[in-house]
C-alpha cells in the first residue's frame, strides 16, 4: 500500500472562493473478487487523494493516460460512484447521500458520457430524450411546453432545422449529432456544472473541434463550471483555463493550461507532451525516456507511482508521495525535483526549475 500525504493544503473547513463544486481528498477503491476465499482482501486503488475546485464560467481539464482514474473522478462527482473517502461540496455545502438530496444535486451537476452510441436509448426518439428530463425536473408542465423547450435545446446545440431532428432515433443520426443530443439532454435540467468525459474521443476527427467549440460557447453563455476529461493534452490547452494531470490515480501537476503545457515540471507531464504531435517541435529534440508500463492499481508502487518509469527517480520517491510544491502563478506539482511542499519563490526572477537538482 502506498504511503500518502494529503494532496491539497487547503483546510477542509474553508470554502474555496468562487468555487461551485469542490472535491476534497477523494479516494476510490474497487474490491476485487477473490479466487481464493482464504486469501487477503484486495482492491483496485483507482483514485488517491484528489482535490480540486470548479468555478462558474471556467473549464478545467483532467488529463492522463487510459486507466489513470479520470473517469472514476467524474463518476464520483456525478455521484454515480460512492466515495471510499473524501468529500464533495456543492456551493460550499457537503453533498448528502439521501435520495432527495441526490436528486437536487443531479439537477445542478450533469455528465456527458464518452460514447454517444450507447448513452442514448435506441428505443426512443430525440423528443423523448429531451422532454423526459424537462418533465422530471418540472421545467415543462405540458406536452406543448416540453416540445417547445426541446426545439430550443436542439437549436442551442446547432441541430437545425430542429423540427427535422425531433422525431429521429439515435441510429438515424451521425456520431456528432448524437453527441449534440446528449449535450442538449444535459442542458435540459439547467445545470450549473457540466462533467464531460472525453466527449470527442469517439467522434470523427473532422467534427471534434466543432463539439469543443460548442461546449466552450455553452460554458461562457451559461457560466457553467466545466470539467473536461481527456487523454489529449493538446485539446486540454485549447479548451480549458486550468489543467490537472493524473497518473495511476494520483494528481501530479496542475495550474493554468498555458503554464502547465508550455513549462511542464513533472516528468510524467513532460512525457505526455513529448508524445503529443507538434509540428513546431524541433526534429532534433530527443524524446523523454520512460521505462516500464503503467503499474497495477491492485498492488501499486509505494510513494510516487510514477517512480518505476521516471528517468529522475530518487530513493525518496519510493518511500512516500511528495507534498504539493507551489511554483508560482497557480502552477503546482507533486515532485521531489522541486522540493517537498516548498512555497513559490519570492523573487520574481527565480523559477521553479532552478530548485531542481542538476542531472548527472
Amino acid at each position: 500500500m502506498s504511503l500518502m500525504q494529503p494532496a491539497a493544503p487547503t483546510p477542509t473547513t474553508a470554502h474555496t472562493a468562487g468555487a461551485i463544486l469542490e472535491a476534497r481528498h477523494l479516494r476510490k477503491r474497487f474490491p476485487v473478487r477473490k479466487l481464493n476465499p482464504f486469501g487477503p482482501e484486495q482492491a483496485v486503488q483507482a483514485v488517491e487523494d484528489m482535490s480540486f475546485a470548479l468555478t462558474p464560467g471556467k473549464a478545467t481539464a483532467l488529463v492522463g493516460e487510459s486507466g489513470s482514474g479520470k473517469t472514476t473522478v467524474a463518476r464520483m462527482l456525478a455521484r454515480l460512484y460512492d466515495l471510499t473517502s473524501g468529500e464533495i461540496l456543492y456551493a460550499g455545502q457537503p453533498v448528502k447521500s439521501g435520495r432527495v438530496a441526490l436528486r437536487e444535486y443531479r439537477r445542478n451537476v450533469q455528465m456527458i458520457f464518452q460514447d454517444p452510441f450507447s448513452s442514448l436509448n435506441p428505443a426512443h426518439d430525440v423528443r423523448y430524450h429531451l422532454t423526459r428530463p424537462l418533465r422530471i425536473y418540472g421545467h415543462a408542465t405540458s406536452p406543448e411546453a416540453a416540445t417547445e423547450q426541446a426545439l430550443a435545446l436542439l437549436n442551442r446545440v446547432s441541430l437545425t432545422p430542429a423540427e427535422q431532428f425531433l422525431l429521429k432515433y439515435p441510429h438515424q443520426l451521425s456520431g456528432g449529432q448524437r453527441q449534440r443530443v446528449a449535450i442538449a439532454r444535459a442542458l435540459a435540467v439547467r445545470p450549473q456544472v457540466l462533467l464531460a468525459d472525453e466527449p470527442v474521443s469517439m467522434l470523427d476527427v473532422s467534427i471534434r473541434l466543432d463539439i469543443l467549440n460548442l461546449l466552450l460557447r455553452l460554458t461562457e453563455e451559461d457560466r457553467l463550471a466545466a470539467l473536461y476529461i481527456t487523454h489529449d493534452i493538446a485539446s486540454a490547452r485549447y479548451f480549458a483555463d486550468e489543467t490537472l494531470v493524473m497518473y495511476a490515480g494520483q494528481s501530479v501537476e496542475g495550474g493554468p493550461s498555458d503554464e502547465v503545457i508550455e513549462r511542464p515540471k513533472h516528468p510524467y507531464t513532460q512525457l505526455l507532451i513529448a508524445a503529443a504531435p507538434d509540428p513546431d517541435r524541433p526534429s532534433a529534440m530527443e524524446p523523454l525516456p520512460a521505462r516500464g508500463e503503467i503499474p497495477s492499481l491492485i498492488t501499486p508502487p509505494s510513494g510516487c507511482r510514477f517512480h518505476p518509469r521516471c528517468p529522475h527517480a530518487m530513493p525518496v520517491c519510493r518511500e512516500r508521495f511528495p507534498a504539493r510544491t507551489d511554483l508560482g502563478g497557480g502552477h503546482w506539482t507533486h515532485c521531489f525535483l522541486y522540493g517537498d511542499g516548498a512555497p513559490a519563490p519570492s523573487s520574481t526572477g527565480a523559477t521553479a526549475s532552478q530548485s531542481a537538482p542538476a542531472e548527472e
